[in-house]
């Protein structure tokens, strides 16, 4: 007698049972994984782009334009651009930016709260990762110890270069 070979077509259900299995594993793994990077670097943009007002609010400094926010002759206006990451700033800092901002976008708060010295504080919000929303990163400069960078975010989404 002849035995006919069956010939296998496709998958079994346990074969596609434990692939499944296998992709949820590593789903599970690989999110919460992702969701840190993508904190992380919304936190580097920030510090990046909120860096880019040092020099403009130095040269505040240095002319003595630190009555405030604006184009007046004593006033500053480091001409800061919108950022999707931020949070528009509270009462206590003015905005640098001259015209209106689009929706969903805010700016860092530069204030000079001494003599010689200049605050840009900039508060996560908008688009930012909801693991960092509503926290804080600022800069801060003095004549003797330059800018520094300090931050309210957790230690594994701050940058290295802030404290």
């Amino acid at each position: 007698m002849r035995r006919e070979a069956r010939i296998q077509r496709g998958f079994t259900l346990v074969e596609l049972m434990i692939v499944v299995a296998i992709v949820g594993i590593l789903a599970a793994i690989a999110l919460p994984m992702y969701q840190t990077y993508v904190a992380r670097s919304q936190a580097t943009r920030v510090m990046g782009e909120s860096a880019s007002l040092r020099v403009p609010v130095e040269i505040c400094l240095t002319e003595g334009r630190t009555a405030g926010m604006g184009a007046g002759a004593t006033q500053c206006d480091p001409a800061a651009t919108g950022s999707s990451l931020m949070a528009m700033p509270g009462a206590d800092g003015a905005a640098p930016t001259a015209g209106a901002l689009p929706a969903g976008m805010g700016v860092p708060a530069v204030t000079f709260p001494a003599a010689g010295g200049a605050q840009i504080e900039v508060v996560f919000g908008n688009s930012a990762a909801a693991a960092i929303a509503g926290e804080r990163l600022t800069w801060t400069f003095t004549s003797s110890t330059g800018w520094t960078c300090t931050s309210s975010l957790a230690s594994h989404y701050k940058p290295a270069a802030c404290l």
